[in-house]
């Protein structure tokens, strides 16, 4: 009868012919042949049957090991020299009629029919003195009354105490393994788990039923496919690994995804055992598959419904826990501080009550949207239960950016949901604590968010509050400063000063800084340093921006009629505005051709840190200005990380050194041979270099002797207004 398609049986008869053992895993033995060991302890106990302890010790602990011969489709026996039974394989216990676990209780000669007890005697006495073989035909009783014609077949094990007795059925071995493998084919191929096998190549050797249905295959469909056929990239990687461990004879039980013919994941758990030959080199693995893929599904959905809320979608309180939990000790790692927004919907019970749960609910979906849409992905948004959400800011390096998210949440909260038809009004009441300012400890710093909160429902609701007072305080100032400087736009009260850059080579004026002053009604002239902050976080630079341009562009115009027709202006734009969308810039192109103005007659100057940040956005907002035919200036070089390879990169005509290397250009030898490198650098690149700060003619001489093309400093003036600035222009080029 051919064997080969039988996996189970194929696998134990090329085991007992080749040497092969397959390793066990954890739930119990695997197959190997084991001789006995002849060496035993002089002088050893021995039991009434004549067999020393030690003895019947060691066949016990060898039967962890002969599952070989405990699944044989012959009867195995051990049996001592007074006939009692040591051991029995399965067949040999059901010959008799024994029970496997309680051998001892019988004697062999017990079993052997009366007509045949001679021929039993003298073949017995004969085989424990033998170490060949000796057989003989006979009649067994089994317990039960029922006779067997057998061939017994004996020889001494080798260690003077037992012998091994093999046990056929008359009709032959070949027709006890036939039925043996008929038994094992209806295991195999009714079991419940899948049996996969494969070679050391991962080639699919054999794949039971069970195995085909679980992936939606037929039996034929998988055979002789790398197993890697029925896996997505992330089981490829953890196959890798898995096999280097089987190749080194180690079994293991572990989950693995596999991907369906019809593309869908199945989650199983797979006993895997390695097949390795007597040598030990790995010939493939054996392993036996049960699909979780409804309890691994079950089991996700608890999960999912322990940590998200079910209506929105967001994290609940126990996941925003672990994750308020997991950017705290990120926050210690990197000195950084996040802030904690806690947000509570202002009126939402009567929404309830005057329009129904369901409408209720479908604000809260909508207001989660919301706030949402002013976070970043990074940020975590949860419900905490009710109309109360938390917001995970991390990563801040200014509260000015807690601030802008809190103002976009209050004005987004603040229009009308239409829901059913109809249109609702909320608000919302936000609370602000930092870590670690305000608090280390986790529950602390919810309780303090969660007062700032209320701070602001008895302030007057939709509004925020910080939990500290100071920065309460400050915040205020920055509210009330916004107002004024909304106010400052209407009335007029922003000024323009210009500072000359002089041309260190011929003392001529053709270009200007514009620098802009705020006349504050109360407070006098203002320097950018004490209001454009507060413009940034109240989201009025732009505005205030495309003032500054607009006027320094018309003051161009005018000087190029009275100065030079190749005056230029400088116009400086902060990070915040120069991340701002292109539409302003398509004006300002739209006022330039009004003006009549050449487009170079306007230089933007930017800092180096707009460079490091988005490179892509930056790059094309330079090309833009390119188009535009505007100039840019990289102002500040040297106090951040610009490189060569940033100026070869963006669209650069000038390079603007940083008083910070001017004014020690005397006495500091270091400071010197930098400014001299930028200049050389500079000039290989084409570019343009203009030195800030200069204050001293000691520093203007090394300058022009470093070669430097232009400067603006105290020497030479301080920043003025267009007519004192105009005035000294004309005298520089007489």
């Amino acid at each position: 009868m051919d064997n080969d398609n039988d996996p189970v049986t194929n696998t134990s008869e090329r085991a007992h012919s080749a040497g092969m053992r397959v390793q066990p895993n954890g739930a119990g033995p695997g197959l190997m042949m084991v001789d006995s060991d002849p060496q035993f302890l002089a002088g050893a106990v021995v039991d009434v049957c004549g067999v020393t302890l030690d003895r019947l010790r060691y066949e016990e602990e060898q039967a962890y090991y002969n599952d070989l011969y405990l699944l044989s489709p012959v009867g195995y026996l051990v049996v001592a020299f007074d006939q009692t039974i040591l051991q029995a394989n399965l067949v040999g216990a059901e010959m008799l009629g024994i029970a496997r676990n309680a051998t001892q209780a019988h004697r062999l000669r017990d079993f052997v029919g009366r007509t045949y007890l001679p021929d039993f005697d003298h073949f017995f006495g004969k085989a424990i003195n033998s170490a060949a073989p000796v057989q003989c035909r006979l009649q067994l009783r089994h317990s039960a009354g029922e006779r067997l014609q057998v061939t017994l077949l004996a020889s001494a094990d080798g260690s003077g105490q037992a012998c091994r007795v093999m046990i056929e059925r008359a009709e032959g071995r070949q027709a006890a393994v036939e039925r043996n493998e008929e038994r094992f084919r209806r295991i195999v191929h009714s079991a419940e788990e899948g049996i996969w096998e494969i070679n050391a190549q991962s080639i699919t050797t054999f794949v039971n039923p069970k195995m085909a249905s679980m992936l939606g295959y037929m039996i034929e469909d998988m055979l002789d496919r790398p197993l890697t056929d029925f896996m997505d990239e992330e089981g490829r990687i953890i196959l890798q690994r898995n096999i280097a461990r089987r190749q080194q004879g180690i079994a293991e039980r572990h989950e693995f995804k596999f991907l369906r013919k019809d593309g869908r994941d199945v989650w199983t758990t797979m006993a895997t055992n390695p097949i390795l030959n007597a040598s030990g080199a790995y010939l493939g693995a054996l392993a036996l598959v049960t699909d979780i893929t409804d309890r691994k599904v079950s089991t996700e959905l608890i999960w999912q419904q322990a940590n998200f809320d079910h209506l929105t979608g967001l994290p609940n309180r126990h996941m925003f826990m672990d994750r308020l939990s997991q950017e705290t000790r990120k926050a210690d790692r990197t000195a950084a501080f996040l802030a904690l927004m806690f947000i509570d919907l202002d009126h939402f019970k009567e929404v309830n009550d005057q329009h129904g749960h369901a409408a209720g609910d479908a604000v809260l979906v909508e207001a989660t949207r919301r706030i949402a849409s002013c976070v970043r992905s990074t940020d975590t948004l949860a419900r905490l239960g009710g109309d109360e959400f938390t917001v995970i800011l991390a990563g801040l390096d200014h509260v000015g950016s807690v601030e802008r998210i809190a103002q976009a949440m209050i004005a987004a909260l603040s229009q009308a949901f239409e829901i059913g038809g109809q249109r609702i009004f909320i608000s919302a009441s936000i609370g602000i604590a930092l870590y670690p300012p305000d608090a280390r400890d986790l529950d602390a710093l919810l309780s303090n968010a969660d007062q700032a909160m209320y701070a602001s429902k008895n302030g007057g609701r939709n509004r925020f509050s910080y939990f500290t007072p100071d920065l309460q305080a400050a915040a205020s100032a920055r509210q009330n400063m916004g107002a004024d400087l909304r106010a400052a736009i209407a009335a007029q009260q922003f000024e323009i000063l210009y500072q000359p850059i002089v041309s260190l080579h011929s003392g001529a004026v053709y270009k200007a800084e514009a620098l802009l002053r705020w006349r504050h009604p109360t407070r006098g002239l203002l320097g950018p340093a004490e209001f454009i902050p507060f413009a940034e976080s109240n989201g009025l630079i732009g505005q205030i921006g495309d003032w500054v341009f607009r006027e320094a562009a018309r003051q161009a115009h005018a000087w190029q009629a009275a100065i030079d027709p190749s005056f230029q202006v400088s116009v400086n734009k902060s990070p915040v505005q120069f991340r701002r969308d292109a539409d302003m810039y398509e004006g300002w192109f739209g006022y330039i051709e009004e003006l009549g103005l050449p487009r170079q007659s306007i230089i933007i100057e930017i800092t180096e840190s707009i460079l490091m940040q988005g490179a892509d956005q930056v790059l094309e907002r330079l090309r833009h200005f390119r188009a535009m035919g505007l100039q840019v200036a990289l102002d500040d070089f040297g106090t951040g990380y610009s490189s060569l390879s940033h100026l070869k990169r963006f669209d650069i005509d000038y390079v603007k050194i940083d008083q910070s290397f001017v004014s020690q250009l005397e006495v500091d030898l270091g400071d010197l041979a930098l400014c001299e490198a930028i200049i050389v650098m500079a000039h290989k690149l084409g570019l343009k270099v203009v030195a800030e700060g200069v204050e001293t003619e000691g520093q203007r001489q090394l300058l022009l002797a470093a070669g430097c093309d232009y400067a603006q400093g105290y020497v030479f003036a301080h920043p003025m207004p267009a007519a004192q600035f105009e005035k000294m222009a004309r005298e520089s080029l007489r």
